[in-house]
């Protein structure tokens, strides 16, 4: 480690997600979510999704501080990169029904990126979904800003005419521009948005009526506030479109999706298989003010879906919600 990376954690660590993690762990979620807003977070939304109906919602803090309106556990939220477990089961539909395949390469899907994309005439699909491309992440290249709205063709001219972080299928590592291909795919392949298809066979039958493919569906209203510490700016009018991290949802209808998705009884069996083959079961998501996790805990069968509308400089609000989130998992098991 680097001495001054070393030294700046030694003179400024992060503490609170020092003193969450160093607290006695309380009894209920409702005193872990309210104890989160003495640590630096701005608001927080936790969903516990229950297989008996005995499920909750808890809220604490804020929904927008400037118009002091309170957390509201029904709120909209960016679900930032959980978006790519949409992604994910609508391909595995598509390669079901043999539209797609998993072993064709991007060449033969996208050929007007021969010669823009290393290795396009050898990443397949399974690589694209699984990160295993070796594609640059366009989110790391020089001139993207988080914090600032640019369409997806010119965040994929970032990741364009860059050698590939390494050959495909040699290692995982996660690239945004992964997903933001596959979308292109899906639309090329169906003759229409990708976010069609999502509505029609993933949200409809599961009666997901507060999920939405792009912020600019929704009224802003209705949209939780983000915020980066230490700056005061609302930032839920930044719109990030790309595939894989343009949704925005309650976390009610995030946990009913991920139950769904990880019981069987979103996908048929064919391709139930053929998601397992690709892709996770959970994911977590980032986008400048908002972060978020959604995880199955199998052993005590709960969904687990928490909203945070603080991100930071610093990583330290990262730090604290992280460890909400394993406090809320103990206090779940202990509850069991």
């Amino acid at each position: 480690m680097p001495i001054v990376a070393l030294v700046c954690i030694v003179i400024f660590p992060p503490w609170n997600g020092i003193l969450v993690w160093l607290a006695p762990l309380p009894n209920t979620v409702q005193e872990q979510v309210d104890d989160a807003i003495q640590h630096g977070l701005d608001g927080i939304i936790v969903y516990i999704g229950r297989a008996n109906d005995a499920s909750a919602l808890y809220a604490a803090g804020w929904k927008n501080k400037a118009a002091k309106e309170t957390a509201d556990p029904n709120a909209l939220f960016k679900i930032a990169s959980i978006s790519k477990l949409y992604i994910a089961a609508a391909a595995s539909t598509l390669i079901s029904s043999q539209q797609l395949s998993l072993e064709k390469t991007l060449a033969a899907y996208l050929p007007e990126l021969v010669g823009r994309i290393e290795y396009a005439d050898q990443i397949t699909l399974r690589q694209l979904l699984q990160h295993r491309s070796g594609i640059p992440n366009f989110s790391d290249q020089t001139g993207f800003s988080w914090f600032t709205t640019i369409d997806d063709s010119e965040k994929l001219a970032l990741a364009l005419d860059k050698p590939a972080d390494f050959k495909p299928d040699e290692r995982y590592s996660y690239s945004n521009t992964n997903y933001l291909l596959i979308g292109n795919i899906l639309d090329k392949t169906l003759g229409y948005s990708h976010r069609r298809l999502i509505d029609e066979e993933i949200l409809a039958p599961l009666s997901l009526t507060h999920t939405y493919g792009l912020l600019s569906q929704v009224n802003i209203r209705d949209v939780v506030s983000g915020y980066h510490a230490p700056y005061e700016d609302d930032l839920r009018e930044i719109d990030f479109t790309a595939p894989g991290g343009s949704m925005v949802a309650t976390a009610q209808d995030v946990a009913i999706f991920l139950r769904a998705l990880n019981d069987g009884s979103l996908l048929s069996t064919d391709q139930q298989e053929i998601y397992s083959l690709i892709y996770e079961y959970e994911h977590a998501g980032w986008l400048p003010g908002y972060q978020s996790i959604a995880r199955y805990l199998e052993d005590i069968d709960v969904v687990v879906v928490q909203f945070v509308s603080t991100t930071s400089e610093s990583s330290d609000a990262e730090l604290t919600a992280n460890v909400v989130f394993n406090r809320i998992a103990k206090i779940l098991h202990a509850q069991n």
